[in-house]
């Protein structure tokens, strides 16, 4: 995977036009999917050993989990010639990719009982024509849009249905409910440009991926910039959006990675900020969290996590772990040094800014092409849309279809 990608710190002054540049890599994403096939592969691994990946068994929506780790590289990233690890160099922008250690965790395949009510949440969603625009009672309603009907992914249903253990008409009102919530909260109007001065300072930053693919999320309470506003709060959501762009075909959780060193009183967020954080997290993304590491801890936060603890759920309290060595969790090649990483980074809005919406706009354009490619369905699978080797729903049922037809065809 590292083969085709450019490990040099530089980047293009400016933005770029992320059709014009994903049009000019289509051949290149084609070329490296017909070459990733399915017969065991050696990988390097950090110690310099060679080991031997057997492919995987076949999961529920027919990719294997060979598939997923192996997934193509991202070419993109070539053409914005972002480095890759500490090796690179001072590092002013995002990292191109994860490392081949850094593999997803294949999650277990659905029983037959979740497939069927997956199967009835998906016929429910897919009769969804027109949804309200706010929450205020008597709303006027509008129909989804492409954007909205590409968010309802079969991952994204399979984490509503997790998150509420499996009731159907709970993950339909939720589903529904969050969709209301990304209208009237504004997620895909807070431009970059809106929320840039938030990030000015680097108080938050996305760089890397943990050992099981993770995008790495910083949190850096001491670089806080601005008064208290909803704009902060905003910039937390939009910042997660970003995260969950970067994340590689397989893995739909993230990492946070939170260090309060030399944050000082009143740069912390105000115990309604943490509600209302709590509250988006786990109303609208759930099963997102895979894990965060709290470290260098003052007093005065303690409170506040004892403040705001009863209206964390049990399942997301058991991910949040404190002051633990971050290079357990994080290859140090793609940690930051001040995390306990080897990563030398330094913050400039000017260069890292426009390097991560880059990379970003150039990644959903990409997710956007495959999902029209592949018919516009609601259900859709995001390994495919992530452009991994796993099929899209009208391949499947074609190729589910041939095999219903070929046993029932009279023999002879």
């Amino acid at each position: 995977m590292a083969a085709a990608v450019e490990t040099t710190a530089s980047i293009p002054n400016g933005s770029i036009d992320p059709e014009k540049a994903a049009a000019e890599l289509s051949s290149g994403l084609n070329q490296v999917k017909v070459e990733d096939g399915s017969a065991p592969t050696t990988t390097e691994i950090s110690n310099g050993e060679k080991a031997v990946e057997e492919p995987a068994a076949e999961a529920a929506d027919g990719t294997t989990t060979a598939q997923i780790e192996n997934h193509p590289v991202p070419a993109l990233s070539a053409t914005l010639k972002l480095p890759r690890t500490a090796a690179d160099g001072l590092i002013k922008t995002p990292l191109a990719e994860p490392l081949e250690t850094s593999q997803p965790v294949p999650r277990a395949a659905p029983s037959a009982d979740q497939e069927a009510k997956y199967a009835m949440l998906l016929k429910n969603v897919c009769a969804w024509t027109e949804i309200p625009e706010t929450s205020a009672k008597g709303s006027k309603t509008s129909a989804l849009t492409d954007s909205e009907r590409m968010f309802l992914t079969r991952d994204c249903l399979h984490r509503y249905l997790r998150a509420t253990n499996w009731n159907v008409a709970q993950s339909e009102t939720r589903l529904r409910n969050t969709l209301v919530w990304r209208r009237e909260y504004g997620v895909e109007k807070h431009s970059k440009d809106y929320i840039s001065i938030e990030n000015a300072t680097g108080k938050q930053v996305i760089l890397g991926w943990d050992n099981n693919g993770r995008t790495c999320q910083y949190l850096r309470p001491s670089k806080q910039n601005t008064e208290r506003s909803d704009r902060q709060i905003q910039h937390l959501v939009f910042m997660l959006e970003r995260a969950i762009d970067l994340m590689p075909p397989g893995q739909e959780t993230l990492a946070l990675l939170i260090n309060f060193a030399e944050t000082k009183s009143g740069q912390g967020a105000t115990v309604s900020q943490g509600r209302q954080t709590l509250n988006i997290l786990q109303n609208h993304y759930p099963e997102r969290l895979g894990r965060a590491l709290v470290t260098n801890v003052p007093f005065y936060i303690w409170g506040f996590f004892k403040l705001i603890t009863p209206f964390i759920d049990p399942l997301t309290r058991e991910k949040i772990k404190f002051n633990e060595d971050m290079g357990l969790h994080v290859p140090r090649e793609q940690l930051l040094k001040e995390s306990g990483g080897d990563v030398e980074f330094e913050y400039s809005h000017e260069e890292y800014w426009p390097a991560l919406n880059d990379i970003c706009e150039l990644k959903r354009t990409e997710q956007r092409s495959r999902w029209e490619k592949g018919g516009k369905r609601i259900g859709e699978c995001e390994a495919y849309l992530k452009g991994g080797v796993g099929k899209s729903m009208a391949e499947r049922e074609k190729e589910e279809a041939m095999v219903v037809n070929a046993t029932t065809e009279p023999s002879g």
